[in-house]
């Protein structure tokens, strides 16, 4: 995932994309959780980054559950 994805990007995407963007992300939050862990991780600030993308997807995923729809301002 790219640092610090826009929900405007995210929008865009299908349903099963948004499940790929997911298991990306958490795959690269174990990653880092794990490089934490043993002392390799050099940009702490990335491991918030990748959870406010986890959750911004989740986010969206459920605000089309629900059938809400925002409205963007350009």
């Amino acid at each position: 995932m790219s640092a610090g994805t826009k929900a405007a990007e995210l929008r865009e995407l299908d349903n099963d994309g948004l499940v790929g963007k997911l298991r990306e992300a958490k795959e690269e939050l174990f990653n880092l959780r794990f490089q934490a862990a043993t002392g390799q991780l050099d940009n702490h600030g990335r491991l918030k980054l990748v959870r406010k993308d986890i959750a911004r997807i989740y986010t969206l995923m459920r605000e089309r559950e629900l059938g809400i729809e925002t409205v963007e301002s350009a």
